[in-house]
């Protein structure tokens, strides 16, 4: 299984705007500067995120981004999957009446336990606790 540049740039914007939450609309071009992405391919990103239940938008010169939800409410896993689709390492996973049929089916508990340790992993992983990672690790360093 491998993160695209597009998952991980979902995962950047996310993270930037949990970053800077409770200050009201962030300008897209101020998250492509920060992350040093360009606003031409994070409109494509933001198109894949752009649901009522994860941004909330603001147009205007005062516009752009913000969550629609605190940073400890998204996880690692539902970012991926808006902007990757499924993260399962083979296709039809998530359908047991396909994955069986598959032609590599006595493989298929090899796959589903790859598939439930990573969706597990990821789904036990907020943005807050991203921010909370980086916070602790920076203060370490001083």
């Amino acid at each position: 299984m491998k993160i695209s540049t597009k998952g991980r740039y979902a995962l950047c914007v996310m993270l930037d705007l949990a970053q800077h939450y409770g200050e009201g609309c962030i300008a897209l071009k101020d998250i492509a500067a920060r992350q040093n992405i360009s606003k031409k391919y994070l409109e494509q990103i933001v198109s894949l995120l752009n649901r009522p239940e994860i941004l909330k938008t603001v147009r205007g010169a005062q516009g752009g981004y913000m969550l629609a939800r605190t940073p400890d409410k998204y996880t690692v896993a539902e970012i991926l999957k808006l902007a990757e689709g499924s993260l399962a390492p083979i296709p039809n996973l998530e359908d047991p009446a396909e994955a069986a049929a598959a032609a590599d089916s006595q493989l298929l508990y090899v796959w589903q336990g790859l598939f439930d340790t990573v969706n597990n992993y990821l789904e036990g992983i907020t943005l807050q606790d991203i921010i909370n990672h980086q916070t602790e690790n920076f203060n370490y360093m001083i």
